[in-house]
């Protein structure tokens, strides 16, 4: 009895052996496949580069509003504090973004 059950465990091996390969060659397809999209969802350079300037040019236009609503105040005395705060917050947030956005795009890490 023993003798037939010595026979029999490197036939079950051998199965194991079969269906391990099987399932690991479906586990290459699944992650190509997961490269794939990866790599058509990921942004090249140049997107990255308009996205930047997309963000960058209302960032421009709101930094030479806030200091043109400061000097208004300062200079002339124009009663624009609150507006001239508010595009002051407008710009840091935006310049904030912009920052983050060029060091996680473009920073060697």
């Amino acid at each position: 009895m023993t003798f037939l059950m010595l026979l029999a465990v490197p036939a079950q091996a051998a199965d194991n052996a079969a269906q391990n390969a099987s399932s690991f060659k479906v586990m290459e397809a699944f992650e190509r496949q997961a490269e794939q999209l990866n790599r058509e969802k990921e942004l090249n350079d140049k997107q990255k580069h308009l996205v930047m300037f997309i963000i960058g040019a209302p960032l421009l236009i709101l930094l030479l509003v806030t200091a043109s609503l400061g000097i208004a105040m300062g200079i002339y005395g124009k009663p624009v504090f609150m507006l001239h705060m508010i595009f002051a917050g407008l710009t840091i947030t935006l310049s904030l973004v912009h920052v983050i956005f060029g060091l996680v795009w473009f920073y060697p890490f």
